[in-house]
């Protein structure tokens, strides 16, 4: 549903296929790696001499443009790049990340990893794994225990080992059992013979005869009780091990012993086949990879604890009610190194002995979500779409100007200008869209246009909702886009990470018996809360108005059923107020967002791409954004085209952008300046922080 909260990432729907991208609108001096207009816009290469798709390009030059996102890599399709054999060479732009793997690797220290989803956190655990020193690996062998069957035995051997060993005991096994069965199959026409020609009783005989028969297999049942079961194999040419457990349960994790229904009558399995490792046994050498650590339940935490601090840790039945909860092995070893992983509320749900663990004998590391754009990270940017062609195998390579498109998208998912966005995740869910639509067609390769159109299909969830709700908004004219309407403001804001959203913002002014309040529906959140009183704070000192006697009502109009949270409606808020207050218009063409402090001063919030996109699909004709904002507003030209950008500073400003009404509005504002001019005993406004 609609939210408020700053988001750092944005994504695009499309529109248009014939569009272009550009970074920036008019605004503070492009950066060194910016053209002229802080934008780079990318055609379909049938007008600047290109080569036809699919075909090499040898003596043609491609576009200075082209060739810029590109890092000055001159490539025809992706099919040029060569992608480096190692994991770690791999990564892109977590170099400190990449520092500290590789430091713990050598070391074989614990590590734990926080931050967004898809910045790389299980690549490079498993790039850990090519790290590891080369020591020797192991196979775990558990065996029967004759003196106590609860008790098995646990024996390791060098790796490749307990296949042979296996096998040695298979083989011994079933010479011993074509013994028996001569044996067995002799005793039994003695038997036979015996009864029918001596004795006379033949059905004495059969019955004689299953009773050896019975004998027999009970004896050979208890002889296969001497192979033992092997729960670690390792092959001799293996890298250390990586193993994934995230989200697993106690008995996957820690290891189990399978129930047993047959426990008599030498029906039963031996304890020691039924006993199953865990993550923890099966990682020992290598890596322990668990993702999200924090919806481990705590005793899992605790027992993971253990592993990791004494190296071995014996498996048991999980379930108190399984036979399997009477059998405990002789410890296993579990000399593994942990990567813990998750974002930033997996610190405050972790055991804290496991965090201590972690910190004091390893390293904490925090993943980056943007990176600074220059040329020589481009050129990793080109590896990254050739690396997804190669790991996916069946995508046709991507030619120089749809990998440029790529890299553009990745500009507009950093949310920051100068910035590319290291969430590559979702960026590589992209790139397979694109390889996909061209793998449709039978394209040799995958062009721009494929790019732009997956851009258009590949629209998250919340994208899709919020391009409905705008469409159904129009049909029952919930949508105001013209005329002057006092105290209905349009806000702006964001759905998930990716989407943004006109939502009206409405306010009334009624009488009261009491001293007056400010009360706000819309089911809104703690900072949602805390926005509308620091707000009613402002309205009460800027608007040169008392509010004795008088209620101040504030809706958030269609909010939804999740409410709405972050402070980026203050500005919103402010407007629609004391134009209630003042009984002055708000022009509806114009939408708005912002945060507000307590002086006045506009502050930067997150999502405003998003934002601006959105109001310009709603039929918006300006939008109001923080000044600090400018630097990161990155929309396509289609939206520039529709809407005028206005930044502020102050809450004096938006109003003279947004209501209507001279000289009513000239004398509010003045008043508001003034106020602001003075507040906190004299203090200046300063300049409103930048939230990046």
């Amino acid at each position: 549903m609609p939210a408020d909260s700053p988001s750092d990432s944005t994504s695009h729907d499309g529109v248009r296929e014939d569009h272009s991208h550009a970074d920036a609108v008019p605004g503070p001096e492009p950066t060194a790696t910016d053209t002229d207009s802080g934008a780079v816009a990318v055609d379909d290469g049938h007008d600047r001499g290109l080569s036809p798709p699919g075909v090499a390009e040898t003596d043609a030059e491609l576009d200075p443009e082209v060739l810029d996102l590109l890092g000055g890599v001159p490539i025809a399709t992706t099919a040029d790049v060569e992608v480096p054999e190692r994991l770690i060479d791999q990564v892109i732009g977590q170099e400190r990340a990449r520092d500290v793997v590789t430091k713990a690797a050598s070391q074989r220290r614990h590590v734990m990893m926080i931050g967004s989803p898809g910045t790389g956190k299980s690549m490079l655990s498993k790039a850990m794994t090519e790290l590891l020193p080369k020591e020797s690996l192991q196979d775990v062998l558990v065996y029967h225990n004759p003196e106590d069957g609860n008790q098995p035995k646990v024996r390791t051997v060098p790796m490749g080992k307990g296949k042979q060993i296996i096998e040695a005991h298979k083989e011994e096994a079933r010479k011993a059992g074509q013994f028996r069965n001569l044996i067995m199959w002799g005793l039994i026409a003695v038997v036979l013979m015996y009864s029918l020609l001596i004795a006379g009783e033949f059905l004495l005989g059969i019955l004689a005869a299953g009773i050896v028969f019975l004998l027999f297999r009970y004896g050979s049942r208890r002889g296969s009780a001497a192979i033992p079961n092997l729960i670690v194999t390792t092959d001799d040419d293996a890298t250390a091990p990586f193993i994934d457990a995230t989200g697993a349960h106690a008995g996957a994790l820690l290891g189990d012993v399978r129930h047993d229904p047959y426990q008599s009558g030498g029906l039963e399995t031996p304890s020691h086949d039924r006993v199953e490792p865990g993550a923890i046994h099966k990682a020992n050498k290598g890596v322990l990879f668990i993702d999200e650590i924090n919806t481990l339940d705590i005793r899992s935490q605790q027992h993971l604890l253990t592993a990791m601090q004494e190296r071995e840790f014996s498996i048991t039945g999980q379930s108190e009610r399984s036979s399997g909860a009477m059998v405990k092995t002789e410890p296993v070893p579990t000399d593994f190194v942990l990567v813990a992983a998750g974002n930033l509320d997996a610190m405050s749900h972790m055991h804290p002995a496991l965090r201590s663990r972690i910190k004091g004998y390893g390293y904490e590391v925090y993943m980056d979500d943007t990176i600074e754009d220059s040329a020589e990270m481009r050129q990793k940017y080109v590896r990254f779409v050739a690396q997804e062609v190669a790991k996916d195998g069946r995508l046709p390579p991507f030619t120089n100007d749809a990998v440029a498109e790529v890299i553009l998208e990745a500009r507009r998912r950093a949310g920051r200008k100068g910035h590319l966005t290291l969430e590559f995740r979702n960026l590589g869910g992209l790139v397979r869209v694109a390889g996909d639509m061209a793998r449709g067609e039978d394209s040799p390769v995958t062009t721009r246009e494929h790019v732009l159109d997956a851009k258009r299909r590949a629209r998250s969830i919340e994208q899709q909702i919020a391009d409905e709700y705008i469409e159904r908004r129009k049909d029952y004219n919930i949508s105001m886009t013209e005329g002057s309407v006092v105290g209905r403001v349009n806000g702006l804001a964001v759905m998930g990470e990716d989407s943004g959203i006109v939502l009206p913002v409405m306010a009334e002014v009624t009488p009261s018996q009491g001293p007056g309040s400010v009360i706000a529906t819309g089911k809104l959140q703690e900072i949602a809360q805390e926005a509308v009183q620091n707000v009613s704070a402002i309205i009460k000192k800027l608007s040169g108005t008392g509010l004795n006697g008088k209620d101040v009502h504030i809706q958030f109009v269609q909010a939804g059923q999740g409410g709405v949270d972050g402070d980026s409606a203050s500005v919103t808020i402010a407007t629609a107020v004391i134009s209630a207050l003042e009984d002055l218009g708000v022009d509806q063409s114009t939408a708005m967002t912002g945060s507000l402090s307590v002086r006045g001063d506009v502050l930067p919030v997150g999502g405003i791409t998003h934002k601006i996109e959105a109001a310009a699909k709603a039929g918006m004709k300006t939008v109001i954004i923080p000044a600090a904002n400018l630097q990161d507003v990155m929309i396509e030209d289609e939206y520039k085209e529709l809407v005028d950008i206005v930044p502020v500073t102050h809450i004096s400003e938006v109003l003279k952008h947004s209501l209507e009404g001279s000289p009513d509005m000239d004398s509010l504002a003045s008043r508001v300046a003034e106020f602001t001019d003075t507040v906190l005993d004299g203090v200046g406004r300063g300049g409103s922080p930048n939230p990046q």
